[in-house]
């Protein structure tokens, strides 16, 4: 049950009478002209029990009367002349009155808000509200008031005859009516939403009211002539829609979050409201608008409105703040860039690529641009900060030109990001850091690489100068992102000390694993650099465990480095040492030396060593491989007559071909013949090649008639040794010969002999057991004589058919012998062969011919 006020007259006086039904018994406050308060407590309807006592008296007529419930009631009694409060009920009952207020109201004009418990009291000049601990908030409506009521947020005043012009009103707006100049005569109703201070709804009523209620939560005003209105609260869209069209986008922000609209509706209210302001050419406040509503509103229309107006900074928040609700797309952070640079506005710049924590743009967009605009350090600390180590280094060392600091960075990396972006820039990084680049060449080559972990030491930090530029790249070295360590924060980019000055954390000795490249990818690097690169291939050569094929790149790609630099040096001591160097490495890899594969290859040194013009090379290569003959004819080539002479008595007896090439050389010119020990060795080149037989006389005489340069003395000796042999082989040739017709005429003379002569046997003795021949005796043509019983022939085999076992042996090896020369008689290459390997063609013939291979064997039947 409600509240409600009703008047009365009670013994002929004016009385207010406020009832409270909520509770039983009831308690009734009676207010009286004569300006008493009487309060009456007991059961009204049976009319038993009632109690009543006067609680206030005054000289003024009370006006309204307002009971503030709750644990303790209070009573607030109105005068013309002030508000006053009594406790009724509960803690501090029978205290005195209390002046609320030394002002009053005329009657009517009171009234509580529910929702807040607060007393509202309207007067001429404005609508108070009073709070339990006194006086609050006013809102000023000028004008008299005939009644105040409270509908849900709104507060409804009934004004009559001549209300001042609501127009003149300071704090409210009129919404209810287009025109309110006009209603001088006749009693209003207006509505106030004095929480936003807006006139909700005006009307000038045709007859005098007589009350306003609200019933089934809807609001009712009762006029005089007994018509009732009933009043119909707009949706909050339709509100909006009246406001949109009367330009108070202010007040309808304040509606909207009032009834908690969804954050899109208000955003779309923010975005209208930048139209209208920008429309009206105030850019700024419009782009505080936009900026409120981003979530919401298409880019690219608030971008294009500021772009035509060419309002860069206003243009700058906006894309700010798109980037920081993680709306912004690739084209709005390359125009966000654009707008930094044109501004020349590094320290933003700065602040904007340094957000912390996750970046809220794309670094592969923002990073070329800030290329394209000079910006490399920030963009260097953005590919950092985005992991590109690629990248970092191609700013490094292409933009900024700092290749220390390329260095270092990749310095920092782990071995499998290391490696591709140290064999981008091998040349560059070995032009400028000779020393240091050659060094993370070998530990990565020789796989001692490991990742610095250099930082800057605390004390020396320094605070960052003003305007935000990088001073140094060595604080991006210590970002989370480099080479996959993501256990380290990001710093306040502090400017550290020179490197010199960095204090360097030893972790414990244990190298990262990784394959290690193949040596030769690095051979390109050192181009133009021959001692950095011989320093690195001395490096690799001194590990353990190389791979054959490894170790002869590295050792010939050494040796070509030895030589190359023993041909640039001017001084003599120097060109030795290199030279020496250079005989060291073939001296090491000789398998006869190591008992090895050789680790050097042969066929480039030969090929180096003669472009070099190093002899020596050549000459140990040629040994290894027994080339000697090629050894002699680089000395003959030379014309160095002493060398080929130390040639010959050293490898001589390994390859005796050397004494025929040297008496060919010898007797090649009068000035070589005539060179100090050459007639010395052409007598031993013509003793060796008489010994071993190397040329026949005829090929010797040829050799020593073609350049002119012998005298008969010289080989007087060699021809008549020559002579006197073939002289004594002729001779024994012909007795050989002589002997052999003479056995070959007594052959004969025995065979004929044996075919037409009796034959006597007159042995006595057994050939086999060596006692006295008796019967049955066995006689052969061979004349050896055996017992029967001694021959034990095989089975099978009669008497008659056996043979001598005394010459059965030999006859068996001649049988033999014969049948393999038939054999080989169509086993031609046997015969070529033999022909290829001997020094006396014809003698090979002729022995062939002996073996009877030659002739044509007699067709058998």
């Amino acid at each position: 049950m409600g509240l409600r006020q009703n008047r009365e007259e009670i013994a002929g006086s004016k009385m207010f009478v406020y009832s409270q039904g909520a509770e039983w018994p009831p308690t009734i406050s009676v207010g009286f002209a004569n300006g008493s308060v009487t309060i009456i407590r007991g059961d009204f309807i049976h009319d038993r029990g009632t109690k009543q006592r006067i609680v206030f008296e005054s000289q003024d007529p009370i006006t309204a009367l307002q009971v503030r419930q709750g644990t303790t009631k209070v009573l607030y009694i109105a005068t013309l002349g002030k508000i006053s409060s009594l406790v009724i009920s509960g803690k501090g009952q029978g205290q005195p009155v209390r002046t609320v207020d030394n002002r009053g109201c005329h009657p009517g004009c009171m009234t509580f808000e529910p929702s807040t418990n607060d007393l509202i009291v309207a007067r001429d000049d404005a609508v108070y509200y009073y709070g339990v601990n006194g006086r609050g908030p006013s809102y000023a409506f000028d004008g008299p008031k005939k009644l105040v009521k409270t509908y849900k947020d709104y507060v409804g005043l009934v004004c009559p005859p001549r209300v001042a012009q609501i127009s003149k009103s300071k704090t409210f707006r009129r919404l209810g009516a287009d025109d309110v100049d006009d209603i001088f005569s006749s009693s209003s109703f207006t509505l106030l939403d004095t929480d936003l201070r807006y006139v909700a709804y005006t009307e000038a009523l045709p007859a005098p009211p007589k009350d306003v209620f609200v019933i089934w939560d809807e609001l009712f005003l009762l006029t005089e002539d007994g018509k009732l209105f009933r009043y119909q609260e707009k949706t909050l869209q339709q509100k909006l829609d009246i406001l949109y069209q009367r330009d108070l986008y202010i007040l309808a922000i304040n509606l909207a979050q009032k009834y908690g609209v969804d954050v899109a509706l208000q955003n779309m209210i923010f975005r209208k409201y930048g139209d209208h302001l920008y429309q009206k050419g105030d850019y700024d406040t419009a782009m505080q608008q936009y900026l409120r509503a981003v979530d919401n509103t298409e880019p690219s229309q608030v971008i294009r409105k500021y772009l035509d107006t060419q309002r860069i900074h206003n243009l700058i928040d906006y894309l700010e703040e798109l980037h920081e609700h993680n709306k912004a797309t690739a084209d709005h952070t390359t125009l966000l860039l654009n707008c930094y640079a044109k501004m020349k506005d590094t320290e933003k710049l700065d602040k904007f690529i340094r957000t912390p924590g996750e970046l809220k743009f794309d670094p592969d967009t923002a990073i070329p641009m800030c290329r394209q605009g000079g910006y490399y350090e920030q963009a260097a600390y953005l590919a950092t900060k985005n992991g590109d180590n690629e990248l970092v280094i191609d700013i490094l060392i292409e933009d900024l030109k700092k290749y220390a600091e390329a260095l270092q960075y990749i310095w920092r990396l782990e071995p499998e990001a290391a490696y591709p972006v140290l064999m981008k820039y091998p040349r560059v990084l070995i032009e400028h850091c000779p020393t240091e680049a050659t060094k993370i060449f070998i530990d990565y080559y020789t796989g001692q690489y490991k990742p610095r972990e250099d930082v800057p030491a605390v004390a020396d930090i320094q605070p960052e100068a003003s305007g935000g530029a990088f001073q140094s790249l060595s604080v991006l070295w210590t970002l989370p992102f480099v080479g996959g360590r993501k256990d380290q924060t990001v710093p306040a980019a502090p400017v550290p000390k020179p490197e010199a000055e960095l204090v360097t954390n030893e972790a414990p000795e244990i190298l990262p694993l990784y394959e290690k490249p193949k040596p030769r990818s690095a051979f390109s690097s050192f181009v133009d650099h021959p001692t950095e690169f011989i320093a690195f291939l001395e490096a690799l050569l001194k590990q353990t465990g190389l791979a054959h094929a490894e170790k002869v790149d590295l050792t010939t790609a050494l040796f070509e480095m030895y030589l190359e630099s023993a041909n640039k040096t001017v001084d003599k001591n120097e060109k030795d040492a290199w030279q020496q160097k250079a005989k060291s490495l073939i001296v090491e890899s000789d398998v006869k030396n190591t008992g090895v594969e050789p680790s050097i290859d042969t066929s480039n040194v030969l090929l180096l060593s003669s472009l070099s013009r190093f002899p020596t090379g050549t000459t140990l290569i040629r040994e290894r491989a027994s080339l000697y003959p090629d050894i002699f004819r680089s000395y003959t080539s030379a014309k160095d007559t002493t060398g080929a002479i130390s040639a010959l008595r050293k490898y001589g007896q390994e390859d005796l071909s050397l004494y025929v090439l040297a008496l060919s050389y010898f007797a090649s010119s009068d000035k070589i013949i005539a060179e100090p020990g050459v007639k010395e060795e052409v007598g031993t080149c013509l003793q060796k090649i008489d010994q071993e037989r190397l040329l026949a006389p005829l090929q010797v005489v040829k050799i020593l008639s073609q350049g002119g340069a012998m005298t008969m003395g010289m080989v007087k000796d060699y021809l008549a040794t020559n002579i006197s042999r073939e002289r004594r082989e002729i001779q024994s040739n012909r007795r050989l010969a002589d002997s052999y017709r003479t056995e070959t005429a007594a052959k004969k003379n025995e065979i004929e002999e044996l075919n037409t002569k009796p034959i006597v046997f007159q042995a006595r003795r057994c050939s086999s057991c060596g006692g006295g021949l008796d019967l049955p005796v066995v006689h052969f043509m061979c004349k050896h004589s055996f017992h029967q019983r001694c021959l034990n022939t095989r089975m099978g085999v009669s008497v008659e058919d056996a043979d001598c076992p005394i010459c059965q042996p030999g006859n068996d090896t001649i049988k033999r012998i014969r049948r393999v020369q038939i054999e080989s008689a169509d086993q031609h290459d046997i015969f070529r062969r033999e022909l290829e390997r001997s020094t006396d063609r014809f003698g090979t013939v002729s022995e062939f011919f002996g073996r009877g291979v030659m002739t044509v064997a007699a067709p058998t039947e």
